[in-house]
């Protein structure tokens, strides 16, 4: 899997009646995320070209601690691990022995994940939200450097059970979340991360 493409998927309401109805989607979307707290479970991912052939295909697992921590480790067929706080993202990449760490960014800035980690803020004042079934929403940039141009959500009785986004370069991204667990507790010391021995470490907290 392109790890560029993973972090930038990991990071990152109009007028009249319009806006009335995207306000309304916004709080829709809102309750239905409200019940879930915590999540944890595998994920397949497929990143499509524009003219939808399938380009890559990675899996691994997640977990998501509202708000503010969530991690993305991929095994298949690369091997990395993507840790958030509320302060940090973790990046590191064990094929290269390397670990990134850099500011969580916030607003327009935020990733999808940041979203479903309850960042309310992002999600009311950088995107329009648009309700397009009963429990399925697409969420929409309100600038035009997002790092993706579109995100479609789809949540069932376990909580999130598919996400798609839309990058910059028209390559579809669907990943599709398995084993789904909202019962077993987490804690943000599970998120806690420290560099291996050994690794280059690179901070960029500016």
């Amino acid at each position: 899997m392109n790890k560029h493409l993973v972090l930038a998927l990991l990071l990152a309401i109009l007028g009249g009646a319009s806006a009335s109805r995207a306000e309304d989607a916004t709080d829709a979307l809102l309750r239905a995320l409200a019940p879930t707290t915590h999540l944890q479970g595998a994920f397949l991912q497929r990143q499509y070209e524009e003219d939808d052939t399938l380009l890559l295909q990675s899996s691994g697992r997640f977990a998501l601690l509202r708000p503010g921590y969530f991690s993305w480790e991929i095994d298949s067929p690369d091997d990395q691990l993507i840790v958030a706080t509320p302060e940090f993202v973790w990046h590191y990449d064990r094929d290269l022995a390397t670990v990134t760490r850099r500011p969580t960014p916030q607003g327009a800035g935020a990733s999808p994940l940041q979203i479903l980690g309850g960042d309310v803020d992002a999600l009311r004042e950088s995107f329009t939200v648009e309700q397009v079934a009963e429990a399925a929403f697409t969420l929409t940039p309100r600038v035009p450097d997002a790092g993706f141009q579109r995100l479609y959500l789809r949540l069932d009785g376990a909580g999130l059970s598919r996400m798609e986004v839309l990058d910059n370069l028209q390559q579809r991204i669907d990943i599709e979340f398995r084993e789904v667990d909202s019962n077993s507790p987490l804690a943000p010391e599970d998120f806690h991360f420290e560099p291996p021995q050994g690794v280059d470490v690179f901070y960029h907290d500016q």
